[in-house]
This record gives C-alpha cells, sequence and structure tokens, in this order.
C-alpha cells in the first residue's frame, strides 16, 4: 500500500529528529513524507533539512502563522498545507504528530491491518508516556480510538467524511462520520508508540474550555456532555477538567457556534455514544 504522511510541526526541536528517525528505519517505508514547519522559532527547520538532504522522499515547507498552541485549526490547518503538496495517488494518508517514536514495524502493521479488511477506514497503535522512568499507557482515551497524534486513513474513508475538520475535536469528529458512513476503526493493542510530549501538556490556559465546545459542536446534548466530561475528568484525575468542559459547552451554546456536523449525524453520534454507554453498564 502507497502511504502518504503529513506531519505538522511547532517548535519541536527536542522530537522531529526522533520521529523522523523513527519513519525512516520502518520494515515499509512511505512512498512520501511532508514535514510542515509551521511558525518554528527553534531549531526545528534545521533538523528537517538533514533529513530532507538525505532522502528524496521527505520535503518540507514553511508556514508563518499564529506562534500559539491552539489544538484543532492550527494543526489542521497545516495538515492541509502538507496536503496540497502531495499528488492523490495513494492508498493511506496519515496525519502524524512530531513527538512520536514509531517502532520499526509500525506502518508494515498498519497495511496489514487495512488489507486485513477493505471496511477498515482509520487504523493505528496506541500511545505510551513516560512516567516514573516507565513507558505506561496514556489514558485520554480508550484503546480502542485511533488517536490524533498517530491517525493513517483509508483514501475512500477519507473523502468520504470530507476530510479533517479544523476545530478541536477533529480528531474525535473523524471517527465518528467514519462510522456514520459505514466504515470501521481499528487499533492494533500491540502496536506500542512512544509519545513525547502528553497531550495537553503545551496547551495554554485559554484552551480550557475547548473541550466543551466541541462536544457542543457535535451535538452530543447536555447528558452525553456531563458523561462525556465526567469520564475525560477522571482518566486525567481533574475536577476541574469537568467544570472546564461544562463551562465550555454552555459558552458554545450560548453564542450559538456552528455546528461540525448535521442533524442526521448528530442524531447517529448520541445513538452510538448511547449504545456503548448500554454496552459498558449491561
Amino acid at each position: 500500500m502507497d502511504f502518504y504522511i503529513v506531519i505538522p510541526a511547532h517548535n519541536e526541536q527536542d522530537t522531529i529528529g526522533l520521529t523522523l528517525e523513527s519513519i525512516v528505519n520502518q520494515t515499509l517505508q512511505p512512498n512520501h513524507i511532508v514535514v510542515v514547519n509551521d511558525n518554528s522559532t527553534d531549531n526545528t527547520s534545521e533538523i528537517i533539512s538533514t533529513f530532507t538532504e538525505k532522502y528524496n522522499w521527505i520535503s518540507s515547507i514553511n508556514l508563518t502563522t499564529s506562534n500559539k498552541h491552539i489544538p484543532g485549526a492550527k494543526v489542521i490547518n497545516a495538515f492541509y498545507k502538507g496536503l496540497e503538496v502531495l499528488d492523490d495517488n495513494y492508498d493511506i494518508i496519515c496525519k502524524y504528530d512530531a513527538d512520536i517514536i514509531f517502532p520499526n514495524n509500525y506502518l508494515e502493521s498498519i497495511s496489514k491491518l487495512f488489507e486485513s479488511d477493505s471496511k477498515i477506514g482509520i487504523a493505528g497503535g496506541i500511545p505510551f508516556i513516560k512516567k516514573n522512568d516507565a513507558w505506561v499507557f496514556e489514558r485520554v482515551a480508550s484503546k480502542n480510538h485511533v488517536r490524533g497524534p498517530i491517525k493513517s486513513y483509508r483514501k475512500k474513508c477519507f473523502e468520504a467524511i470530507g476530510g479533517l475538520k479544523e476545530s478541536v475535536g477533529w480528531d474525535s469528529i473523524d471517527v465518528l462520520l467514519a462510522q456514520y458512513y459505514g466504515w470501521k476503526i481499528q487499533t492494533d493493542t500491540n502496536l506500542h508508540v512512544k509519545h513525547l510530549k502528553p497531550t495537553g501538556k503545551t496547551y495554554s490556559k485559554n484552551t480550557k474550555y475547548l473541550r466543551g465546545e466541541a462536544l457542543y459542536k457535535m451535538r452530543f446534548g447536555v447528558i452525553l456532555t456531563l458523561i462525556a466530561s465526567l469520564k475525560s475528568a477522571f482518566n486525567k484525575r481533574s475536577i476541574s477538567y469537568f467544570f472546564n468542559s461544562v463551562i465550555g459547552y454552555l459558552k458554545a451554546k450560548r453564542e450559538k457556534q456552528t455546528f461540525l456536523v448535521d442533524e442526521n449525524q448528530g442524531r447517529f453520534i448520541r445513538q452510538l455514544h448511547w449504545k456503548n454507554i448500554k454496552k459498558k453498564i449491561f
């Protein structure tokens, strides 16, 4: 399978070299990698250049956007800038973060997942973070959810969902819409990747309400928002996360922010979540 990879990078001098080195050493190498250097003020650009000079299938582009590290629009905008310089002769398009170390069989394993079932639309491994000198599962989402830093999409699925939303919550909306259009989501729980910067570590205080806003934009409704926020707060061991999510939801509702899914998609999303909740209860 032909793999194309886009890697948005903002001030990643400590990690981007490790990420690219782990991809270069894959047992199944990708056809193209584009690294999008998004307004970095450190040595990210110089490190990227050491790879583009050595490998003709790795290229880079430079953007000058906001220097704020805000989840959602910024990273997806960078992703699309990278996608624009690629042709569409790919089987799998990947959006990877610049702070990941992949096991050397990662792409080969992902390829086998996609080949095993033509209805698998999104696939990935599971991320681990370093804690007290040990690598432990990053409990931000379940092991069945393909996380934002390591997303791989089958071309037909990517096109069916209309690509990625330039909004916070894009990495939840994509899997929900994929299921709406009949695609499967698959993780390989034996495929461990090292996430060098835990999720949310570099976010500012201004982003604390964005999770709640995303739930509103996905048409979760009040009750599901409360349940989802409580679950995430428990995983993060942070009661303030729960209250901030609820405040963010109410803020978005008061401002009548634009939904990211239509009414039918929203109804499907709510039904899917209630179905999953009932499975866990019963």
